[in-house]
């Protein structure tokens, strides 16, 4: 079966501006890339990750044996979760 042909159509300059604006856009928004995150902010999320890690851990081991955490009590978990959580949330930022 033949192929019908296809037809250019006659590009008005209000058509030629609007394609040349959404194409100078596309160019913009892919240059807007942010930048990777420093050594820095990877260390802190991975050190909050860890110190909330360590807080519970001695917490369960030394809690008792500690004065100002056996004086926290339950709070202790709170604590160890909050800094764990604060670097789990980093990680959405991290590029």
């Amino acid at each position: 079966m033949p192929k019908s042909k296809v037809r250019k159509k006659v590009a008005t300059a209000s058509a030629q501006a609007a394609s040349q604006a959404n194409e100078t856009a596309a160019t913009s928004a892919r240059t807007k890339v942010a930048a990777p995150s420093g050594p820095v902010y990877l260390s802190v999320m991975l050190g909050l990750m860890v110190l909330g890690l360590l807080w519970l851990v001695v917490f369960y081991l030394w809690g008792s044996n500690i004065a100002f955490m056996d004086s926290l009590g339950n709070w202790n978990f709170a604590i160890g979760f909050v800094l764990m959580i604060a670097g789990l949330l980093m990680t959405m930022g991290w590029r």
